[in-house]
């Protein structure tokens, strides 16, 4: 298994796409997001074409107590996150869980092309839901519908390609 580029005891940071596949199929919290990019008139305005569109400060329940930060190098992942958190906005008691997925494509060319495929599947959830994601223990108390109502997707942002 690939090791993130710069993996240290305290600071993880993922670039390219062997990089992410450590966080493949999981779900992570984003605490922060910083752009690098803008979008003015639907248009994506860049720096360059080798500079990442965004960063993403996460938390990933595989890396518990260490710094995560994952560059956007998609130009659709970038918009998917733009509207999350520019546009629609996060309120107070709801949080951003992103799921770098490169196994959810609709169909075989989508999987052979998935080096250059959008993989973040952006969610605007209610506060509290990556823990249940992520923690069977976390509130054993909510199950069943209770439990998905507390984790449902309140507005979410989703490649086409993806299943």
């Amino acid at each position: 298994m690939n090791k993130p580029m710069n993996q240290e005891k305290s600071h993880i940071t993922l670039l390219k796409n062997s990089d992410w596949r450590v966080i493949d199929g999981e779900v992570c919290r984003v605490i922060d997001f910083i752009p690098m990019a803008s979008i003015k008139d639907g248009k994506v305005l860049a720096i360059n074409r080798t500079t990442p569109y965004a960063a993403v400060d996460l938390e990933c329940r595989k890396f518990s107590g260490q710094k995560v930060t994952g560059f956007i190098c998609h130009k659709l992942d970038f918009i998917h996150l733009w509207k999350a958190f520019k546009e629609r906005g996060v309120k107070i008691d709801e949080e951003v869980i992103i799921g770098w997925n490169t196994k959810h494509y609709q169909n075989r060319l989508y999987k052979f092309l998935s080096f250059m495929m959008p993989k973040l599947w952006v969610m605007i959830c209610p506060k509290g839901a990556f823990e249940l994601m992520t923690d069977s223990n976390w509130k054993p108390e909510l199950s069943g519908e209770a439990r998905w109502n507390a984790t449902k997707p309140i507005a979410e942002w989703k490649p086409e390609v993806m299943k």
